[in-house]
């Protein structure tokens, strides 16, 4: 059976277990309580901050803690006018068949794209105006124009980042849990590589617990390339489980997405997320392969127009392979093209810097060199180590240069 994620293991139950932002936390009872006795003065609350801050953790343990009907729909569920008004409207007007109260989160609404998911936000809008029961919302960064008129119908709630201290407590809950020995000089760097989002954190801490129960400042060479890539692990995963092409879709709405290293990380992850199902990683690998084919195009022949085609077949065409297995938690490795370049970056360099000199000195451009010059003194210090001392001295060469430059 796989492995429960931990971000769901963990997920707070009541609003004493969600840390950090008292204020906003606060600040959200006073309108529930407010919007239950009528006197409050906007029908909904908008959450809004960071990723990993706890905003979908408080609403969720709001309506564990009180018992109360949790309606759950994020931005790749609710496209259109009709997707709204068909699964929230009814449920948010009419009453529960168990009596219980119910409370609607709508995530990510600063994902809703004006042009693609027609009437969504005026959807929205109704669905505040009509809702028996209190509207959340939660949102990155509301502050997009588009989002204006939902702004001046809802509650403004500020999260702020988390502070290291609040992120650290939380591992060291979830170490003692699963009888996991960590240091907290260890927690220290994972809550440092986090930089304040929680989820990331716990998704770092159970990636590196996997098989172990140890973890050691060693173990963090995991993590080694994330700093750049912290979102990337969220990304892949979201393309390789989504189970619908919409929900792989929605990654591509992410600020400056890397579509480069992207596929590269998928490149590197299918077998492992779709271990056991040869169809899955064929069809994957092909949708894959066919976006690799589209970008080289596009960049050969400056056709920047195959640039969405690329996008989609990387995305929902990676995530319509038929056959997926169950989801089930899966440790992603970094890009070993990305770590084999790491290493020899030295050498690359290196071979670079001679090389421009050699090309300098011969009159030659550096592809010459590459092509017409290099594979003979290659051939030449092969098999006449004296000619070829001769030759690299009359370039003005150290034998290390030499070698340097023919590999």
């Amino acid at each position: 059976m796989a492995p429960i994620p931990w971000t769901e293991k963990y997920r707070p139950k009541s609003l004493s277990e969600v840390v950090g932002n008292e204020e906003a936390k606060k600040k959200f009872v006073a309108w529930l309580n407010a919007f239950l006795k009528g006197k409050a003065k906007k029908k909904a609350a908008l959450l809004y901050g960071p990723p990993g801050s706890g905003k979908t953790s408080l609403v969720n343990a709001v309506a564990h803690q009180f018992g109360w009907e949790l309606i759950e729909l994020n931005a790749s569920d609710f496209r259109s006018r009709e997707a709204i008004r068909n699964r929230v409207l009814s449920a948010a007007t009419m009453g529960s068949l168990y009596g219980k109260r119910k409370i609607i989160l709508l995530d990510e609404v600063d994902g809703i794209n004006l042009k693609e998911d027609a009437g969504g936000l005026q959807a929205i809008l109704e669905l505040i105006e009509k809702s028996r029961y209190p509207v959340v919302l939660t949102a990155n960064d509301p502050w997009d124009p588009k989002l204006r008129p939902l702004r001046d119908a809802v509650e403004m709630i500020e999260f702020k980042k988390l502070r290291k201290y609040e992120v650290i407590r939380v591992l060291q809950n979830i170490c003692r849990k699963e009888g996991l020995e960590c240091s907290r000089s260890v927690l220290s760097a994972i809550a440092d590589n986090a930089k304040g989002d929680l989820r990331a954190a716990i998704n770092d801490l159970q990636t590196l617990a996997m098989g172990k129960k140890r973890i050691d400042l060693a173990d963090l060479n995991v993590l080694g390339d994330r700093a750049d890539q912290e979102s990337m692990f969220d990304i892949v995963r979201t393309v390789l489980t989504a189970r619908r092409p919409e929900q792989a879709l929605a990654v591509l709405r992410i600020p400056s997405l890397d579509y480069e290293m992207l596929l590269l990380w998928l490149s590197e992850n299918i077998p492992y997320q779709y271990q056991g199902s040869y169809q899955a990683i064929a069809d994957a690998y092909e949708a894959l392969s066919w976006a690799d084919i589209m970008l080289a195009r596009m960049k050969r022949k400056q056709i920047w127009q195959l640039l969405p085609y690329a996008l989609e077949l990387m995305t929902a065409g990676v995530a319509s392979a038929r056959g997926k297995p169950p989801f089930r938690f899966v440790k992603y490795r970094f890009p070993e093209k990305l770590r084999l370049l790491a290493r020899s970056k030295s050498k690359r360099e290196r071979f670079l810097q001679v090389a421009r000199e050699v090309a300098s000195r011969l009159h030659v451009s550096l592809r010459t060199l590459k092509l017409d010059v290099i594979p003979f003194l290659r051939v030449i210090y092969e098999h006449d180590e004296e000619m070829a001392e001769k030759i690299y001295r009359s370039m003005g060469l150290t034998k290390r240069e030499f070698e340097a430059l023919i590999g």
